[in-house]
C-alpha cells in the first residue's frame, strides 16, 4: 500500500475558518492560523488552505496568514482560490506556498495548466475537481460549487492529467461535510483511469472508513480531512 497523506483543508472566509454541508450554510469557526498549528503539532502530514470567495470577489486573502505560517509550520502547503493567471501562481508561491490548488481559473482555461505545469512543474500543481451528482451522471462544478460547468466528466479528468495536473483532489460536493463517507463510485473509475495520484475530500466522519478506503484505491495519494478534525 501507498504512503497517504492525512491532509488538513481549511476553507477560509474572510480571514476566518469555514465549514458548512454540501460546500453551503458557512459557519465560522475561528482563527484557520491556531488551527493550523494545532494540526502541525499533531502531526498532520500537509494544509491545504482555500479561500472559498476569492474567485467571487477577485481576489486571494491568504497572503498575510501563509506569510506567517510558513514561518512556523515546516510541512508542505498548499493554497487555492481565486488563483487566475502566471502571476497570481508565482505570488502564492513567492508567499510561502508549496503548493497551488487550481479550479475555476483552469474550467475556464485549461491553457493556464498547460502553461503553468511548463513554468513551475507539475509536482508543484493540483487541481481541485468539485463535482455533483445529476441524476446518476456526475456534473462539474466551480467557484465553489455555485457553477455548473458543461464539460464531461471523464474526459475532464483525463484533459487535467494530459495537461500537466501533478495530482486531482475530489471534492464531492454531495457527501461534503455530511459525515457518510466518500463516493466510491467515483473513487473506483479514477483509481483504474488516472496514472496521476488523487487526493479525496468529502464526506468521512470516523477512522474506520479511512481505513476502508485506502485499502481498496491503491492510487490514492492523500486524505484531505475537515469536519472530522475541526
Amino acid at each position: 500500500m501507498n504512503t497517504i497523506r492525512l491532509i488538513a483543508k481549511l476553507d477560509i472566509k474572510d480571514g476566518f475558518l469555514v465549514k458548512g454541508i454540501n460546500l453551503e450554510g458557512l459557519r465560522k469557526l475561528g482563527d484557520p492560523c491556531k488551527f493550523a498549528e494545532k494540526y502541525y503539532q499533531d502531526g498532520i502530514d500537509e494544509i491545504i488552505f482555500h479561500d472559498v470567495t476569492a474567485t467571487l470577489y477577485g481576489n486571494n486573502g491568504l497572503k498575510n496568514i501563509i506569510s506567517n505560517l510558513s514561518k512556523n509550520i515546516f510541512i508542505p502547503i498548499t493554497v487555492g482560490g481565486g488563483i487566475r493567471s502566471i502571476q497570481d501562481i508565482e505570488k502564492t508561491f513567492n508567499n510561502g506556498a508549496d503548493r497551488v490548488m487550481l479550479n475555476s481559473a483552469v474550467v475556464k482555461n485549461i491553457d493556464l495548466l498547460n502553461n503553468a505545469s511548463k513554468i513551475f512543474g507539475s509536482a508543484n500543481l493540483t487541481v481541485n475537481v468539485e463535482y455533483s451528482f445529476i441524476g446518476n451522471e456526475p456534473t462539474i462544478f466551480f467557484e465553489y460549487g455555485r457553477q455548473k460547468a458543461n464539460i464531461n466528466f471523464y474526459d475532464w479528468l483525463k484533459k487535467l492529467e494530459q495537461c500537466g495536473a501533478g495530482e486531482i483532489i475530489f471534492t464531492c460536493i454531495n457527501n461534503e461535510g455530511t459525515g457518510e463517507g466518500y463516493d466510491e463510485k467515483i473513487l473506483e473509475k479514477a483509481n483504474n483511469m488516472l496514472k496521476i495520484p488523487f487526493t479525496i475530500h468529502g464526506g468521512i466522519s470516523n477512522t474506520n472508513q479511512l481505513k476502508t478506503i485506502t485499502k481498496k484505491y491503491n492510487n490514492i495519494s492523500g486524505l484531505a480531512l475537515s469536519s472530522l478534525l475541526h
